[in-house]
């Protein structure tokens, strides 16, 4: 984490100061700007060659600067994640999943920051297709190497155990907030991204055009999809006793952040499980404005920040 800040701040820096000193000052740069915004292309008289000279050789500066500071802070931000050794990386990883289930969600943050390259299948939730040959009907499946895992913790359990071997088994307070992931947080989701039918009908519009659906199953999964689930959300409620939908998700997200303590993460100074099972849980919904209200009424905003940079981008092969 602190690897990456330093590098955008080095980023910053050198940019800034091969700026000053192309430019002389902040003033030339501003009154260039107001020319057009573009640097040094505007013709000069001959009694300024000189100063012409100066100024076409200030974009090809800028360019260095700016490609020195941009690979040292993608070096940096790959130094961040925690890739396994290259004789314990999987070597064929395919997951199956829908794209707004939390479950799927919390694997490929598990992969991304490892940096496992995997490949996805979007599964259509209506016919399944794409998992018939699985006796194992729901999402996530992970293909590892051609060994089905099914689960998504068991999925990162067994993973974990493969390519960090020498790890030290998770502590207590790992696995308790890995399970208060399962059996708590993930049930409050539901009755905020479907609470008022506006909602609902964002979370399907969010669903059906990232899901892998016809035009026509885009079109009744985004309507009829909602309807239901915002009523579906009703009985959610009652199930897990949630009277306020947005207070429930409020004191789940300041219930994490007092499990940090202070910290970074609840692994300290880099993420462990329970910190990947959160941020994997709370990503499909970050955007949407269940999650935009999370952010903007608690203390969670920070640490999830932290955690897309420590993530970085994702390792999946795009096909």
């Amino acid at each position: 984490m602190r690897s990456i800040r330093a590098a955008q701040a080095l980023a910053s820096r050198s940019l800034l100061l091969s700026s000053r000193a192309l430019h002389g000052d902040a003033a030339s740069t501003a009154a260039a700007a107001a020319g057009g915004g573009r640097l040094g292309v505007q013709p000069s008289p001959p009694s300024q060659a000189s100063s012409s000279s100066s100024s076409r050789a200030m974009p090809a500066g800028i360019a260095g600067a700016v490609s020195f500071s941009l690979t040292f802070a993608t070096m940096a931000a790959a130094e961040a994640k925690e890739r396994p050794p290259m004789d314990l990386l999987p070597q064929n990883v395919v997951l199956y999943q829908y794209q707004a289930c939390p479950f799927c969600n919390k694997v490929r943050a598990f992969l991304d920051y490892h940096d496992i390259p995997y490949k996805v299948v979007e599964v259509n939730p209506l016919s399944k297709k794409e998992i018939k040959w699985s006796e194992y009907k729901k999402v996530p499946i992970l293909m590892v190497d051609g060994e089905q895992l099914v689960d998504s913790s068991d999925i990162i359990n067994i993973l974990q155990q493969r390519v960090r071997p020498d790890d030290k088994a998770t502590n207590e307070e790992e696995e308790k907030w890995r399970r208060w992931v399962d059996e708590h947080l993930v049930h409050v989701l539901s009755p905020n991204i479907y609470r008022t039918t506006s909602e609902a009908l964002e979370s399907f519009d969010y669903i059906s055009k990232h899901g892998n659906f016809s035009f026509t199953e885009r079109f009744a999964v985004k309507y009829a999809g909602a309807a239901a689930m915002y009523m579906v959300s009703k009985k959610l409620k009652k199930k897990y006793n949630i009277t306020d939908a947005r207070a429930s998700l409020y004191d789940a997200a300041n219930t994490w952040m007092e499990a940090l303590d202070g910290r970074d993460f609840l692994g300290g100074s880099k993420p462990n499980l329970a910190d990947l099972a959160v941020f994997g849980v709370l990503r499909p919904i970050r955007y949407l404005t269940a999650g935009k209200d999370m952010v903007e009424h608690t203390q969670i905003g920070d640490w999830y920040q932290r955690m897309e940079d420590a993530i970085g981008e994702p390792s999946r092969i795009q096909e």
